[in-house]
C-alpha cells in the first residue's frame, strides 16, 4: 500500500466506531430494500392461489412491510446524518493539519504560491474529500449488497432472465470506466481554473484602491473575464463527458428493463413464468439497476475526492525548507550579540547572489543602521537573522550560538520586527497590540501603547481599545498603524529589534511620533535599522553602507560625512531633494 493510500485511510482512525455504525446501518438499508419485493411476491402468490386465509396473510405481510419501511427509514436517517457528521469531522481534521502545515513553510514557499490557490486546497478540496469519505463506503456497501442479493434472488426466480440482465452489466462497466477517466481529467483542469479565478479576485480586491484611483476597472474586469472563460471552457468538456456518462447508463438500464419485460412476457405465454414472478423480477431489476446508478454517484465523488486529495497531498508533502535541527536547543538569557561569518544568499538556484561572503558583527545593545540603494539586500540580511530564509553559505551567530542550532520558536521569540508594510489583523486595537504577548493584561497593553505614543489617538477612537480597525487596519492612518506595530513589539519586549524602513512612507508629523517611540524602544536592545531617510539615523552608533559589493563603508554619521564617500553622497542628495520639496 502506497504512503498516499495509507494517508487517505488514516483519517478514518479516530472515528472507527462511528464508521462501523454507519456501515451497519448501510447493511440494514440494503437488507430492507431486498426484503420488501419478497413480501410483495408472497402476497401476489397468495392472491393467485386464492388461499382462504389470504386476507389475514396480506394484513400480516403488510405489517411486516411497514416494519421494514420504519427500520429502513431509521437506518437511512442514521447514514445520512451521522455519516455526514463523520465526513465533516474528518474534513475538520484535514483542514487543521493543512493549516498547521502551512504555518511551518518558509517565506520562500509563499514567494512561489498565491494565497488564493492555497485557500482553495484548504476549503474546496477538503469538502470534496469529506463527501467521498462519507458517501464512498456507503455507496460501495449498499451497491454491492443490493447487486449480489438481487442477482441471487433473480437466479432463483428465473435463470434465463437473470443471465439476460447480467449481459448488460459488463457493457455498463466498460462504458462507465471509459467516460469516468475523461471526467477526471476535465475535473482536475476545472479545479486549477477555479483556483486561478480566486487568485484574480484576490489580486483585484486587495488592490481595489489602486484599481479605482487609476480608473482601471475595465482592465481588471477584462482579466477576470479571461480567467472566467477559461474555467467555463474546462467545465464544458467536463459537462460533455458527464452527460455521456450518466445519460448512457440511463439508456442502458432502460434497454435492460425492456429486454426483461419482453422476454418475461414471452415466458408467461409459454407458461414457464407466472405473473407474480415477473412482477417480482421487475422490482428486483430496479434494485439491480440502482447499484449502477449509485456507481455513477460514486464515480463522481471518487473523481472529485481523488482530485482534491492529490492537491491536498501536494501541499502537505511540501517539506518545510526551514525547520528545527534534531539537536536544536532553546535560546535563553539573550544578550544580543549578532555575528555574520562569510554569509552568502540567493533566493534559488540559477539566481544571482543577493549577499556574498558578508561578515558583520553587532555587539549587544548596539544601534546599527543599514543604508544603501534598493535591491542590495538590506531587508534580506535582516530576514536571515530570524531564519525567515536559510543562508546559502556561511553562518550567523547570536551570543556565539549558530542560529541553525537554536529552535525556531525561541530564536524568533527574542527578535522584534517592525516593518514598513505593517500588517494588522481584523479585530480590535487591543487584540492587535496583544498579539505581541497573548498573555498580557489590559494594563500592560495600555502601557505598551503609551510607550509607543499610541495611547492618545487610541482613546480618540469611537470605542478606544475596543475599536474594530477593519481588515489590515484599513480604518487607521499609516502613522497610527505603525505606532500600533511598535506597541506590539514593546509588549513582546525582545532583546533584538529590527526596523525595516519603518518610517519611510509616513508624513513628517507621523514620522516624528513613530521616531520618538522607536528611540524609547531601542534603549538597552540590540537594534538594526534599515533606513530610507538618513536624517532619522544620525544617532546610530554605527552606520553600514551596503552595496552589491558588500559593506563598503561603516562608521558614525559624522565619520562618514567627513569621509565624503558613498554615504555622504546619499545624505547630501537627500538634503537637496528635501530642500526642493520644501
Amino acid at each position: 500500500m502506497s504512503p498516499r493510500v495509507k494517508k487517505f485511510f488514516s483519517y478514518y482512525k479516530p472515528y472507527l466506531g462511528l464508521f462501523y455504525a454507519d456501515m451497519a446501518c448501510a447493511v440494514i438499508v440494503s437488507a430492507t430494500v431486498l426484503a420488501i419485493p419478497l413480501c410483495i411476491r408472497y402476497i401476489t402468490k397468495n392472491l393467485e392461489a386464492h388461499s382462504p386465509d389470504a386476507l389475514n396473510q396480506i394484513y400480516i405481510m403488510g405489517g411486516v412491510m411497514l416494519a421494514l419501511v420504519a427500520i429502513h427509514a431509521i437506518a437511512r436517517a442514521f447514514v445520512d446524518y451521522k455519516g455526514h457528521v463523520m465526513g465533516a469531522l474528518m474534513e475538520k481534521d484535514m483542514r487543521n493539519e493543512l493549516f498547521e502545515h502551512y504555518q511551518k513553510l518558509s517565506f520562500k514557499f509563499y514567494d512561489d504560491h498565491r494565497t488564493s490557490q492555497l485557500m482553495t486546497r484548504i476549503s474546496h478540496d477538503t469538502f470534496d474529500l469529506a463527501e467521498l469519505y462519507h458517501h464512498g463506503p456507503e455507496d460501495i456497501v449498499i451497491s454491492l449488497l443490493n447487486f449480489i442479493g438481487a442477482f441471487v434472488i433473480l437466479m432463483n426466480i428465473n435463470v434465463k432472465l437473470a443471465l439476460l440482465s447480467l449481459l448488460f452489466i459488463p457493457i455498463m462497466a466498460v462504458y462507465g470506466f471509459y467516460f469516468s477517466r475523461k471526467m477526471y481529467g476535465a475535473l482536475r483542469k476545472s479545479r486549477d481554473r477555479i483556483g486561478d479565478i480566486n487568485a484574480q479576485v484576490e489580486d483585484t480586491l486587495s488592490g481595489i484602491r489602486v484599481v479605482q484611483s487609476f480608473t482601471n476597472e475595465a482592465v481588471e474586469t477584462k482579466k477576470f473575464h479571461y480567467e472566467n472563460n477559461r474555467f467555463v471552457e474546462s467545465r464544458r468538456e467536463g459537462y460533455k463527458n458527464e452527460a455521456y456518462f450518466y445519460d448512457g447508463l440511463v439508456t442502458l438500464t432502460q434497454l435492460m428493463t425492456i429486454a426483461v419485460v419482453i422476454f418475461g412476457a414471452i415466458s408467461i405465454v409459454k407458461i414457464s413464468l407466472d405473473l407474480a414472478d415477473l412482477l417480482t423480477f421487475l422490482l428486483y431489476v430496479v434494485i439491480l439497476i440502482e447499484p449502477i446508478q449509485r456507481l455513477g454517484n460514486f464515480v463522481r465523488l471518487y473523481q472529485e475526492g481523488v482530485s482534491g486529495f492529490n492537491r491536498f497531498m501536494e501541499a502537505l508533502e511540501t517539506k518545510p525548507d526551514i525547520k528545527n535541527n534534531i539537536n536544536a536547543t532553546e535560546l535563553s538569557r539573550v544578550q544580543g550579540n549578532i555575528e555574520f561569518k562569510n554569509v552568502s544568499f540567493k533566493y534559488r538556484e540559477g539566481y544571482d547572489h543577493v549577499l556574498k561572503n558578508l561578515s558583520l558583527t553587532v555587539k549587544a545593545g548596539e544601534y546599527v543602521a543599514l543604508v544603501g540603494p534598493s535591491g542590495v539586500g538590506k531587508t534580506t540580511l535582516c530576514s536571515l537573522i530570524p531564519r525567515f530564509y536559510e543562508v546559502s553559505a556561511g553562518e550567523i551567530f547570536i551570543d556565539s550560538k549558530e542560529i541553525g542550532t537554536i529552535t525556531l520558536e525561541s530564536l524568533r521569540k527574542h527578535i522584534g520586527l517592525v516593518q514598513q508594510d505593517v500588517y494588522l489583523f481584523a479585530g480590535t486595537v487591543l487584540d492587535n497590540i496583544r498579539y505581541g504577548n497573548l498573555k498580557a493584561t489590559e494594563d500592560e497593553v495600555v502601557s505598551a501603547a503609551k510607550q509607543a505614543n499610541a495611547h492618545e489617538f487610541i482613546m480618540s477612537l469611537p470605542n478606544g481599545y475596543g475599536t474594530d480597525i477593519g481588515q489590515r487596519g484599513v480604518k487607521l492612518s499609516g502613522g497610527q498603524k505603525q505606532r500600533l506595530s511598535v506597541a506590539r513589539v514593546f509588549l513582546k519586549n525582545p532583546p533584538i529589534i529590527i526596523f525595516d524602513e519603518a518610517t519611510s512612507s509616513l508624513d513628517n508629523e507621523s514620522e516624528k511620533a513613530v521616531q520618538n517611540a522607536l528611540e524609547k524602544l531601542i534603549i538597552n536592545r540590540t537594534t538594526i535599522v534599515i533606513a530610507h531617510r538618513l536624517s532619522t539615523i544620525r544617532n546610530a552608533k554605527r552606520i553600514l553602507v551596503l552595496t552589491d559589493k558588500g559593506i563598503e563603508e561603516q562608521g558614525t554619521h559624522k565619520e562618514l560625512i567627513a569621509a565624503n564617500g558613498k554615504y555622504a553622497n546619499l545624505y547630501n542628495m537627500q538634503l537637496r531633494i528635501e530642500d526642493i520639496n520644501e
